[in-house]
């Protein structure tokens, strides 16, 4: 019979990440769904948001601040761990090569094959494994689990035939675990439950349990930073219930859908797929019935391609703005190369463009080249064009006509679009040109379609013009109704990420204007026509159909427009792609996968920034801004724009608006005040026994010291810090490596205690011996549950004596007589070394000084001098 769980049995016991945390197992978990891309489970909601944290991470962080320390780390690992799927047993149901009983019985020593597996015919098979199943008498012989062999025995032959690999192989070719989460943890609810003294077979079960033992309730997650919903959804999965709240709307909408999409019932998805259907429908036949995308041939459009085009000064010809004249050369499906060439026309000083398809790898190579080039990959754009065998070339901003100003700053001749402009006018220095379109048609046999590209007929002309007199009619009525933004583009931070570029280069000065007549069509007809849950889409067809949206010619069916946010940036570009409706269409049905949260659950979203939190909450955990990574606060106006008049009823007490003023950004003292306005309010909104868990990726050298000193100033204590690989290479960080992130685990500084330098020196010494000691005595004992393998490599566990070190430091409000919180809060001066860095300093050189590599002795260790020890450890 079970026991109940007793309430606040665990209230005042240390939470197991302030203890020990697998990192290394845990590094290469994340690594593997940072790698899933497209497959992540709420990318569906929102690709453009591009900083999200791995939610097995977040379960990692979530699940070690509930779990006690109980004094026995290697069995608090081991539950640790089975609660992750990073057990052996765990992993014979994430392999993804089928582990069968034959390969059991040919490969695993069994005393008597019968005391686990029924065989017919029997007595064929002898008594005991291994078999060699290449005998003939064999060959008809069918092998079945016992019906009363328990699920964890199974699991525990199976992992037998897992392969003697590190574990990073081991995850390689397994699934993730929430790829298989019905049935990867089914065998391990009865050890976990005699570890803990819990009764439960299920997250959310185990979870609330935990919760009743530490707070006497169902523990309450915030994250006051809650970004793309990553923790939000992954707390309210486990079965906390859930506070999150952001500055942005668009984070608040894109937590709203992880909490009641992705975690919606099973109902609820599939009226949005019925709605979803009806919405597509509708718009689809509002478009036919225009006549806007189907050339009465039975083909319709797929891709339009545009340009823009600008009048060279030296020869006075009209040029389009070409990068590479090659439209097509797929890597994949049918692949005909394309190209588009430019037939002078002297009378009337342009050109024709043919479009050319099937040409040889020759004419290819030579339509490489278009009509824009660089003096290098970042070098200035010039305009480069020929005349009767004469080359010509004119730098862009020549042809803005960009001048320096008596101030210092930067101006041109670009015309400013006005709110009611959608195309450029006449006397424009920039024109915009259709000259190319992508034709479909189902097949006439199998499935599928044809597709041609051609070039652009007076017909077409005719259709564009058309879809522009709709929008001319409309354009007024539609942004008064706010199905098309009429909000001006608002300057900020470096020019690629904020607006100045985009009015600078095009002179566009409302976000509208970033959208082209035909992509204004189709967005505003979704945009009148959807709910709440149906914006996800409408956001996603957005970020792919915008004038900011480049054409891939490498991709198959002839190539693909891709996103907007492909760097997190707003990029002017001189030609780009444009959706029909049918080549957007897709975006507006969701293809996440859904994992229903647990009715009980309770959760709640709300749009204010960190200083204005009144809501209590037993755990926070969060993900801040650092270091203006990604200016969300600037480009996700791009979307605030198509919602702030007429946002649906569920979205409509958020202020639609980024204000940016109230934002925390940079990494100056305004950044560092911001943020311990932020974490002194929700310290001031955690209970004593409460625990933080702040995030922050390992960019600056001064890091240490800025958290050190936002840690101390908020009222908190460090009481562990872990190391995780999070991010992988790519080309949004070019020259950049893996990338990880730091977990910084708090908790209110309790009473206010004093010391001095002096006795400090003694502390830290002890505290950062005793913490490597208690991590390279983990690496010992569980020698076997690691097959050989360290818990704990070098770099753990100086991050680990660092975190000792802090622990130290912060645990004091006065130390030499001054009082921290006002020492940590006072304003830098550039140059000056404070005196919390000189702590921290004198801390981490204290850790430093006891963190002896592996294979070193340390009594050589402690003869070398600073250069050499740090020389030693980036071997």
């Amino acid at each position: 019979m079970t026991q109940p769980v007793i309430p606040f049995s665990l209230k005042d016991a240390p939470a197991l990440i302030e203890r020990l945390l697998p990192v290394q197992k845990l590094s290469a978990e994340a690594y593997k769904e940072q790698m899933a891309g497209a497959g992540k489970t709420l990318t569906a909601l929102g690709s453009y948001w591009k900083g999200r944290k791995p939610l097995i991470l977040n379960k990692a962080c979530i699940l070690g601040s509930l779990l006690p320390a109980t004094g026995d780390d290697a069995r608090d690992l081991e539950i640790f761990e089975k609660l992750m799927a990073m057990d052996a047993e765990s992993f014979a149901a994430r392999w993804k090569r089928a582990l069968k009983s034959e390969d059991i019985l040919a490969q695993v020593a069994i005393s008597r094959i019968t005391d686990y597996f029924e065989v017919e015919p029997e007595g064929i098979l002898p008594i005991s494994a291994p078999v060699d199943w290449s005998r003939p008498e064999y060959q008809s012989v069918k092998v079945n689990w016992r019906s009363d062999i328990s699920l964890l025995e199974r699991r525990r032959l199976e992992a037998q035939l897992l392969p003697d690999e590190p574990y990073r192989e081991w995850v390689s070719q397994s699934f993730r675990p929430e790829e298989m989460m019905d049935t990867v943890h089914e065998h391990i609810w009865e050890t976990v439950n005699a570890h803990l003294a819990t009764n439960a077979y299920s997250f959310p079960e185990l979870v609330e349990q935990l919760g009743i033992m530490r707070f006497g309730h169902r523990p309450r997650l915030a994250d006051t930073f809650c970004g793309s919903g990553q923790i939000p959804f992954e707390a309210a999965r486990l079965g906390c219930n859930v506070y999150a709240s952001d500055l942005n709307p668009v984070a608040c909408m894109l937590t709203w859908g992880a909490f009641n999409i992705i975690g919606g019932s099973p109902e609820s998805r599939m009226n949005l797929a019925k709605n979803e259907g009806r919405l597509i429908q509708q718009a689809d036949s509002e478009i036919e019935k225009m006549g806007v995308e189907h050339d009465g041939q039975g083909w319709r459009a797929k891709v339009f391609l545009y340009c823009f085009e600008v009048r060279c000064p030296q020869t006075g010809w009209l040029v389009p703005l070409i990068p590479s004249l090659v439209i097509s050369k797929p890597r994949t499906g049918n692949k005909i190369n394309v190209i588009a060439e430019l037939i002078p026309d002297p009378k009337n000083k342009r050109y024709d463009i043919r479009i050319r398809s099937g040409v040889t790898k020759k004419e290819l190579a030579a339509a490489e080249a278009g009509t824009i080039g660089r003096e290098s990959r970042f070098g200035d754009a010039y305009l480069i064009h020929q005349v009767n065998g004469v080359p010509y070339k004119t730098k862009i901003s020549t042809l803005r006509g960009d001048y320096q100003k008596s101030d210092g700053t930067t101006s041109n001749r670009v015309r400013r679009w006005g709110k009611h402009d959608f195309k450029p006018q006449p006397d424009d220095i920039f024109q915009e040109r259709l000259y190319c379109i992508q034709w479909i048609r189902p097949k006439k046999v199998g499935r599928g379609f044809d597709y041609e590209f051609r070039s652009v007929t007076l017909e077409d002309i005719k259709r564009e013009q058309k879809v522009e007199q709709f929008i001319q009619q409309n354009l007024v009525d539609w942004q008064a109704n706010g199905w098309i933004p009429d909000a001006r583009i608002e300057p900020g931070g470096p020019p690629r990420y904020e607006g100045m570029s985009l009015i600078r280069n095009q002179g566009w000065t409302y976000w509208h204007h970033l959208f082209n007549p035909r992509q204004l069509l189709i967005a505003g007809l979704v945009n009148q026509q959807t709910d709440a849950d149906q914006k996800f889409g409408f956001m996603q067809l957005l970020n792919y159909n915008s004038r900011l949206s480049r054409w891939d010619v490498l991709s198959g069916g002839g190539g693909s427009v891709k996103d907007t946010f492909y760097n997190q940036a707003l990029n002017v570009l001189f030609s780009y792609g444009c959706r029909s409706f049918v080549n957007c269409s897709g975006f507006l049905e969701t293809k996440g996968r859904s994992f229903p949260l647990d009715e009980k659950i309770h959760t709640s979203v709300q749009n204010h920034p960190v200083s204005s939190l009144t809501e209590n909450a037993d755990l926070f955990v969060s993900d801040p801004p650092y270091g203006d990574a990604v200016k969300y606060e600037e480009i996700l106006d791009f979307f605030i724009a198509w919602l702030r008049k007429n946002p649906p009823p569920e979205f409509a007490n958020w202020i639609w608006d980024s204000r940016r003023s109230l934002a925390i950004k940079g990494e100056d003292e305004d950044f560092r005040r911001g943020m311990v306005s932020a974490y002194a309010r929700v310290t001031e909104c955690m209970p004593d026994n409460g625990l933080q868990v702040i995030m922050f990726t390992h960019q600056s050298g001064s890091i240490w010291a800025d958290m050190a000193n936002i840690v101390w100033a908020s009222g908190l204590q460090v009481t562990a810090a872990w190391y995780v690989v999070t991010e992988t290479d790519s080309a949004l960080r070019e020259g950049s490596y893996v990338k990880g992130t730091v977990l910084l685990v708090c908790r209110k500084r309790l009473g206010s205690h004093k010391t001095t330098r002096d006795d400090l020196a003694w502390e830290l010494q002890e505290e950062v011996e005793e913490q490597v000691e208690a991590l390279t005595g983990l690496n010992q004992e569980a020698k076997d549950l690691y097959r050989d393998e360290n818990v704990f490599e070098d770099a753990d566990l100086q991050m680990a004596g660092y975190a000792a070190a802090l622990r130290t430091l912060t645990r004091y409000a006065i130390i030499d007589g001054r009082d921290m919180t006002a020492e940590a809060i006072r304003p830098r001066v550039k140059g000056e070394t404070t005196f919390v860095d000189e702590l921290i300093a004198f801390a981490v050189d204290t850790a430093n000084q006891y963190l002896v590599p592996q294979g070193i002795a340390k009594a050589h260790w402690d003869r070398l001098s600073g250069a050499e020890r740090f020389y030693l450890k980036m071997l």
